[in-house]
């Protein structure tokens, strides 16, 4: 009896051991070393069968909309890495069942004057004429990050202000390397938005309270509305179905009304970013309901302030801690996850 008593407690104590590594490794990323160049296409090359998958199940949005969400509740991201001795590459795939690229589009009327369509909630943002997207944190010397995530950063009802949450760290010179896919404002240009959180906590010294652009020289999107506010300034043409809602920098011409009532001209207009900003690659594409996106960074960046504003991976035997959410044609909604993620290299 008492060797059964031993056997079971001994069973019971490896369980228990095994679910701990299980647990931990449901929040860990290996990145592995590859010698062969990775297209950024969207189409799974094979390399990636050596990075093993990391799922993430993204199921908490920070708020609901006043005028209605119809926006996913729950998604999965499958996520792996590689590296050779420049960049680092992340595959990023998740099931998406729109493709939302109607990101405040202009619509002419039947009375031939033209509307630029929104349905902005009480918040002052869109969860319905908006783009999808991807987020993803990485800490740079933000305390606390390790252990809270994405938390750290994220501060909820302040004062005298509706949004649901305003993004900045804590201490003065503590940033957080923001990566931004933008499927209608950077991805047909083939990059990310390279951002950063830093400790602005007042939105009246940036509109955007903690969050920020990375250094440029030039380039970036622009709305695209004329002087009057009472149409679009620029066009595609020849028009474009593929670039319906963007105006590519090949393709833009002034506007001219050759339209019939219904159709949709973009409500943005699009420049290859220059400088840091310009510092991560994107490839990928929506397909069948998975969205499929590929993205790569130099390991170690050298441009303006890159010290602050991104995450240098300089050192492979660190671990690297960060979060990622995804955004369902929502201005600032997203669907995000409560653990903190841990890339290691192998």
């Amino acid at each position: 009896m008492k060797a059964k008593f031993l056997f079971n407690t001994l069973s019971l104590l490896i369980g228990l051991l095994f679910i701990g590594v299980g647990a931990q490794a449901a929040t860990t990323l290996t990145s592995v070393k590859t010698n062969k160049p990775i297209l950024l296409s969207g189409a799974i090359d094979n390399a990636w069968q050596k990075a093993a998958p990391l799922e993430v199940v993204l199921d908490n949005l920070p708020y609901e909309p006043s005028n209605g969400y119809a926006g996913m509740k729950k998604t999965t991201v499958i996520m792996k890495s590689l590296y050779d001795d420049e960049y680092i590459y992340f595959l990023i795939q998740y099931n998406d069942p729109t493709k939302s690229l109607e990101r405040f589009p202009w619509v002419k009327q039947q009375d031939g004057t033209w509307k630029q369509l929104s349905k902005k909630d009480s918040t002052g943002h869109d969860n319905t004429y908006y783009e999808d997207k991807i987020g993803m944190f990485w800490n740079i010397n933000t305390k606390g990050f390790a252990d809270d995530g994405c938390y750290i950063s994220c501060h909820m009802d302040m004062e005298g202000d509706t949004s649901p949450g305003r993004k900045f760290t804590d201490n003065p010179g503590e940033t957080i390397d923001m990566w931004h896919v933008k499927n209608v404002r950077t991805s047909p240009l083939g990059m990310a938005d390279d951002q950063f959180v830093d400790s602005t906590n007042s939105g009246k010294i940036n509109s955007n309270w903690g969050r920020k652009g990375d250094a440029k020289t030039g380039g970036g999107y622009q709305n695209n509305v004329n002087k009057d506010k009472t149409g679009p300034a620029f066009m595609n043409f020849p028009p474009s179905e593929e670039a319906k809602y963007y105006v590519l920098p090949s393709l833009k011409t002034p506007f001219v009304d050759i339209f019939k009532p219904g159709d949709v001209v973009a409500g943005i207009v699009l420049y290859p970013f220059q400088g840091s900003r310009a510092d991560i690659d994107f490839g990928g594409k929506w397909d069948n309901g998975v969205w499929t996106v590929e993205l790569r960074r130099k390991l170690v960046t050298s441009g303006e302030k890159a010290i602050i504003q991104d995450v240098q991976f300089d050192d492979l035997s660190k671990d690297y801690y960060f979060g990622i959410s995804v955004f369902d044609n929502s201005q600032i909604n997203h669907l995000f996850h409560e653990d903190v993620l841990t890339l290691k290299f192998k």
